[in-house]
């Protein structure tokens, strides 16, 4: 009898329990979000909400109130110290301006011809510094990088900022290639991509997350 293969084992990243408050302000105080391997899980809301605070939170590099993070209901602490676990892109560029495109791609285990094969402008720029490619080149690295390490789970912060629509639509083309590998964590002021590719989509919003539907103009065209 032919047995057929086993599913892959699908684990969870959540994060839950959190509250975050500068002065007198709370920020986050209704938090449970869980972002899956296999899945893009998307994240929503206004600029302000807390988005990012989150995501630094879940990431482990920005205290708060109370916190509680694991991966298959096993605590994580400090998640920045575990890139085989997680990894996280900020909105700024994290890669030393002194490295070059062929270097940043050694250093994460990947081949530079898959990003130039993906932007073929990069070709050219294989020993070019980091710090002398435009803000848009150096985004493209930083994305690709990030997405396509080995992590069990990334986090993308506001990855379509400065990207021109073709450079989108390839990147949302390598994320969901990498979800069969891993979970992805995603946000963006650009709320349409993040609908084309998200299995679900949180909607933060005074401080609490909140599971959400598509919009019913997005639903028509999904």
């Amino acid at each position: 009898m032919h047995t057929p293969p086993a599913s892959p084992l699908v684990h969870a990243l959540t994060a839950k329990d959190i509250q975050l408050q500068f002065g007198d302000r709370p920020i986050l105080s209704g938090i449970h979000i869980q972002c899956r391997t296999g899945r893009i899980t998307g994240l929503l809301g206004r600029n302000g909400t807390g988005k990012t605070s989150l995501m630094r939170i879940i990431y482990g590099d920005l205290p708060c109130d109370s916190r509680s993070v694991t991966i298959d209901n096993n605590p994580l602490p400090r998640p920045y110290t575990q890139p085989d676990r997680v990894r996280y892109m900020p909105q700024f560029n994290f890669i030393p301006g002194v490295l070059t495109p062929e270097r940043i791609c050694l250093d994460f285990n990947l081949d530079f011809q898959g990003l130039a094969n993906a932007f073929p402008e990069f070709h050219p720029l294989r020993r070019q510094r980091i710090r002398d490619l435009s803000t848009g080149q150096r985004r493209l690295i930083n994305i690709y990088v990030i997405s396509r390490s080995r992590s069990q789970f990334v986090m993308l912060d506001e990855p379509f900022t400065l990207l021109s629509p073709i450079q989108i639509e390839k990147i949302k083309t390598i994320l969901e290639e990498e979800k069969q590998n891993k979970g992805i964590l995603i946000t963006d002021h650009l709320h349409q991509p993040i609908w084309d590719i998200s299995d679900e989509v949180y909607t933060l919003a005074d401080g609490r997350t909140r599971i959400t539907s598509p919009p019913a103009s997005t639903s028509r065209m999904l």
